[in-house]
């Protein structure tokens, strides 16, 4: 399971590459056009934005799974170890109620724009909202996760944050340079 897992990140990784490589390479061709010609593509503007799109809901995805998503952990860490463990499961709870409503959201827009279809590249519009769904019913999943690592594993809030002190970044950047 584990591998399986470690194999689906893997494709997440490489779609968000594969967007923001199309999304440059769109952009910067239709502002070359645009210059030289003064004419460019609509519909690379349609798909540029339907890379950003999935971009962000899929860098969302791979920002939860790593627990890299903007946390404040200086008050988690100075409070007991039983109340860090309340506040972790309540945002954790937390995360996959607003995931339920974002998925929620997503799949009834989907259904309302299921027959229509963008100007310049005939796309169907769903295909903006699926984006929502797939985030929402991804990130829930790494939450429950979460949860359970927590509640059954036993793992402490700190290794679950990955959370580092200042003399571990300072060892990953000279590791770097």
């Amino acid at each position: 399971m584990k591998k399986f897992l470690g194999i689906l990140f893997k494709v997440v990784e490489i779609l968000i590459a594969f967007f923001l490589t199309v999304m440059i390479i769109l952009v910067f061709m239709n502002v070359v056009f645009r210059y030289l010609f003064s004419k460019g593509f609509a519909w690379s503007e349609e798909i540029a934005r339907l890379c950003f799109i999935y971009l962000v809901y899929l860098g969302s995805i791979g920002a939860m799974k790593d627990n890299q998503h903007l946390i404040i952990d200086s008050i988690l860490s100075r409070v007991p170890v039983i109340a860090q463990r309340i506040i972790y499961l309540l945002v954790q709870f937390g995360i996959i109620w607003l995931m339920f409503i974002l998925a929620r959201g997503s799949w009834l827009l989907m259904m309302q724009n299921f027959r229509d279809r963008w100007v310049a590249t005939q796309f169907p519009t769903f295909m903006v909202y699926f984006a929502g769904l797939i985030t929402g019913i991804a990130i829930s999943i790494i939450a429950l996760a979460n949860i359970f690592r927590l509640i059954v594993m036993k793992m402490s809030v700190s290794d679950l944050l990955k959370i580092r002190d200042d003399s571990e970044v300072d060892q990953v950047q000279e590791s770097i340079q």
